[in-house]
């Protein structure tokens, strides 16, 4: 006779009804098997890739993976039936990691970009993801160093914590400090403006993917298993840089999308955008607002002026100054939601959990969002955080104080101790993606924009 479930057992399910909830539907809650968020971490993957790489691999308190199975079954249920047959949200959470060959190495992201540092008076996350980033130290730290995390780490120990992120923020740089989680889940998604309802929503949306690398396209991805029309825009001369990756990965994301490439430096290029953003029921985009004003694109005035518009704001910190403008990637964002933080509270050491684990969780967040959105006959402006989405989770149903975490830390790493943990694997597409702009003459003409 097997065990009866647990609290801890249905906690997927309480989140996906939250997250329903939260977006005010009325349908019936998902049908979840109960499974301890424990060992839904241990089984996809995400277990494996946190913890030192000379020690065991290490739970984290906080239900990322359960989260992520709720996060699709909310979906689901408002997605033809079969969508996602076969797909867990927990799966999502390793796949970049299991394409790319990464592990778990403590302090160092699995990816490498980003390393916890020690500070006078505290800890940062430093992430270091593009090759320009090195060329702002000398202004981080106002003299010149090496270009090697020895320098750097020698640098930022003799600073404070504020000063780091603060002025790391101010360069551009993807910086966070190591701080806990809140005590109360902030909103995972915020309504900037609201779009007047289209009476007559197309049966099928068409979905314009401004995004690139990993949350916003995994949202496509997600909305293309729904039944939408996906199209994914790239600049013609920046292309997205997950296209230097392993190509099974960026597969993954975009395989089924057709591909549009334009000049956005010129000024017919930005025109064909505004008609393509004008022909859209769902917009995905995850640049600063001030990128896209650049381009002469005012997200609130368009979902304002156009009846039906979902979109989809996708950032490290949310619309608003001065926090739209800072820069986040999926690790940074994590340390930044709490979760270092609370590996260190709960463990002795903080650590990196999972890879880059704010990007396929926002992206579930946003896939639901948007989908929802469009359901209503149109969703308007709809911000979604990498750092909100994070400590979205991490503070649902969080234990009261410091004691209460340590005491469901141990609570959840013995229910998987009799167990190894799994491997992070990955799903095959099945195709390639298109290449860089070859659907661009097909879809203006389509969309019925002259080229």
């Amino acid at each position: 006779m097997s065990a009866r479930p647990t609290d801890d057992d249905r906690l997927a399910s309480r989140y996906a009804v939250a997250l329903l909830q939260s977006l005010d539907l009325a349908v019936p809650a998902p049908a979840l098997a109960p499974l301890h968020p424990a060992l839904a971490a241990a089984a996809c993957g995400l277990q494996a890739l946190t913890g030192e790489s000379d020690g065991p691999a290490l739970i984290c308190p906080a239900p990322l993976a359960a989260a992520a199975d709720a996060a699709l079954a909310a979906l689901a249920t408002l997605a033809p039936e079969g969508a996602f047959g076969g797909l867990a949200g927990r799966d999502l959470l390793t796949e970049r990691a299991a394409v790319f060959g990464h592990a778990r190495r403590g302090a160092v992201s699995p990816g490498g970009s980003c390393r916890l540092l020690a500070t006078r008076d505290g800890a940062v996350a430093l992430n270091l993801a593009r090759d320009d980033d090195w060329s702002l130290l000398p202004a981080l730290f106002e003299r010149d160093l090496d270009a090697d995390w020895p320098a750097v780490t020698r640098a930022v120990s003799g600073l404070r914590m504020h000063d780091v992120v603060e002025r790391g923020r101010e360069l551009g740089l993807a910086v966070a400090p190591v701080v806990p989680p809140p005590s109360q889940p902030p909103p995972w998604v915020r309504t900037v403006a609201s779009a007047r309802p289209d009476p007559r929503p197309a049966p099928r949306p068409r979905v314009l993917d401004l995004s690139s690398l990993w949350a916003g396209p995994l949202c496509g991805h997600l909305l293309q298993r729904c039944g939408a029309e996906v199209v994914k825009l790239e600049g013609l001369q920046r292309p997205d840089g997950a296209r230097r990756g392993p190509a099974a990965f960026f597969d993954l994301m975009n395989a089924g999308k057709r591909c549009v490439a334009l000049d956005l430096g010129s000024p017919e290029g930005r025109r064909q955008l505004a008609a393509l953003i004008a022909r859209a029921d769902i917009v995905i985009e995850a640049s600063r607002p001030r990128a896209l004003r650049q381009l002469g694109i005012d997200a609130e005035a368009l979902v304002r002026e156009r009846p039906g518009l979902t979109w989809i704001s996708l950032t490290g910190y949310g619309r608003e100054a001065p926090a739209a403008q800072w820069v986040a990637y999926g690790d940074d964002a994590g340390v930044a939601g709490g979760l270092a933080y609370l590996m260190r509270q709960v463990h002795g050491h903080a650590c990196f959990v999972g890879d880059a684990i704010a990007d396929p969780l926002a992206g579930l967040h946003a896939a639901l969002a948007a989908w929802a959105g469009w359901r209503v006959g149109g969703g308007g402006l709809l911000s979604v955080s990498l750092v909100d989405v994070i400590r979205h989770v991490a503070a649902f149903e969080a234990p009261g104080d410091a004691a209460a975490w340590r005491r469901r830390a141990q609570r959840w790493t013995q229910c998987v101790e009799a167990a190894a943990p799994g491997a992070p694997t990955a799903r095959a597409a099945p195709v390639a993606a298109a290449a860089h702009g070859a659907d661009t003459a097909a879809v203006l003409a389509d969309w019925g924009i002259g080229c």
